[in-house]
This record gives structure tokens, C-alpha cells and sequence, in this order.
């Protein structure tokens, strides 16, 4: 993307979402933030207009309130003109079990639900073409395959891919580009406490739950959250021209097709 084009990343105070800002910031573009956590989203904020974005908003908002979402990106395109690039980052991770305290509605409600709210309230407020615009999916090399007690995290990131795929057919005739990312594990608040749900669970210690994890990675390491921003650089970029409806894996060999 030329200069100064509108993204709006959303979950954009951690991890991933935070890296991805920042990225775009050194590119010069307008930035909407989204999160539920302002201080943190606050924090970004401040880090990408010192890496050099033209603009940033930021706006504490729940995607899984659909009025929210409508009302936050009708404030963003108020604020920093029509949306050339969409990053659906936010997203909650954990395990969910059968009972009473089952988590499953939370995470689809958040992880497909909440990011389709997204990507549809993006595509009223996309900049006119006929030069491409984009929009970006993370989902997850659990949306690759299954793992006991994740029902709801696998089956809302397998269900990213679905989506994706059928907006991409839905939008291709106006040079819109969909596609997702699939990271497998990635250096984040989120992953880390992922080992320490299984050091837990097998009653051992956090680096040897870390060791364990990697033994299933052929490259033996967790991605960083830059890593991530870069390929969702290109595919923002017009060297990703022609790609849509993919669902691309960076996940150091853990998952190969």
C-alpha cells in the first residue's frame, strides 16, 4: 500500500495486533485501533505515532457488540477517511470443556462471530477502487486441526477459513482481496499462557512445557509477533495482488500441506 492509506487493525494492544501497528505505522498510514483494553490499545497508540503513522484513533470496543463495531468504524472513516485495509486480529484463546462453565459460545461469539461484525462493517466503509483494497483474517494453525479440550478455539478459527474464503468470492468482482493468516505458536501473552495451562495439567515445570510444545515444531521455536506483522504486510501490499481467498500458514513447519 502507497502512503497514507487508512488501516484499521483490531485486538491492536497486544501481541500480534500491537506488532501488526506498528509495522503499518513505519509505513506512514492512517491507523484506527481497536481493543477492549484502552490502557493497553492507549500504549500502542503512542509507540506507532513515534514509528511514524500519519493519524491514529484508537476506540475501546467489544466486537462481540455488532452496534459497537458499526458505530466504531463509522467513527474511524469519520475521523480518517474510507478503510483501505482491514487486520481482524481480536480474538480470545483457552480451552472449554462440557458443564456449566463452558466456554464454547464466548470464544465463536468473539473469535468468527465478532471478527465477521468486522469485516462487514469494513466493507461498507471500504475506499473506492479500482485499485485493491484488503482484508486480513488471522486465524490459527488450530484452524488446521483439532486439539482435545479446544473445541470452541478450533472450531471458531476453522470457521475463519470458511468465511474467509466465501467473502473472497463475494468481493473479488470489486478488487477486494480476503484472506487469513494462520500462525502456529507465536511469542505472546496468549501462547505463554497456553504452556502454562499444560506445565499445569502434566504437573511440570514451564520450560519443560515449552520444550515439549517445540518438540512438535521442526524449526523448534515460537515465531515473534514481527514476523507475523511482515506477512501481513505483503498481503496489504500490492505485491499481493491476485492472492485471495488463501488461508496462509507461518508456523515454523509445525503444520505442512
Amino acid at each position: 500500500m502507497s502512503q497514507s492509506k487508512h488501516v484499521v487493525i483490531t485486538g491492536a494492544g497486544t501481541g500480534i495486533g500491537k506488532a501488526i501497528a506498528l509495522r503499518q505505522a513505519q509505513a506512514g498510514h492512517r491507523l484506527t485501533l481497536f481493543a477492549r483494553g484502552l490502557e493497553r490499545l492507549s500504549e500502542t497508540a503512542k509507540a506507532a505515532r513515534e514509528a511514524g503513522a500519519a493519524e491514529v484513533l484508537v476506540r475501546s470496543i467489544d466486537i462481540r457488540d455488532q452496534a459497537a463495531v458499526d458505530s466504531g468504524f463509522a467513527q474511524a472513516v469519520a475521523e480518517l477517511g474510507p478503510v483501505h485495509g482491514l487486520v481482524a486480529n481480536s480474538g480470545i484463546g483457552g480451552a472449554n470443556t462440557d458443564g456449566p462453565e463452558d466456554r464454547f459460545v464466548d470464544l465463536v461469539q468473539t473469535n468468527l462471530v465478532g471478527t465477521y461484525y468486522c469485516l462487514r462493517a469494513a466493507q461498507r466503509h471500504l475506499a473506492p477502487g479500482p485499485e485493491a483494497r484488503h482484508l486480513v483474517v488471522i486465524s490459527s494453525i488450530l484452524g488446521r486441526f483439532g486439539v482435545p479440550g479446544y473445541t470452541g478455539y478450533c472450531a471458531s478459527k476453522t470457521g475463519l477459513l470458511g468465511l474467509t474464503r466465501a467473502l473472497a468470492h463475494e468481493l473479488a468482482g470489486d478488487n477486494v482481496h480476503v484472506n487469513a493468516v494462520c500462525p502456529g505458536w507465536v511469542d505472546t501473552e496468549m501462547a505463554w499462557e497456553g504452556i502454562d495451562g499444560m506445565a499445569g495439567a502434566m504437573d511440570i515445570s514451564r520450560d519443560d512445557a515449552y520444550q515439549m510444545a517445540m518438540s512438535a515444531v521442526p524449526m523448534g521455536k515460537m515465531s515473534s509477533p514481527a514476523e507475523i506483522a511482515g506477512l501481513v504486510a505483503y498481503l496489504l501490499s500490492p505485491d499481493a495482488n491476485g492472492v485471495t481467498g488463501q488461508g496462509i500458514d507461518m508456523n515454523n513447519g509445525a503444520y505442512m500441506i
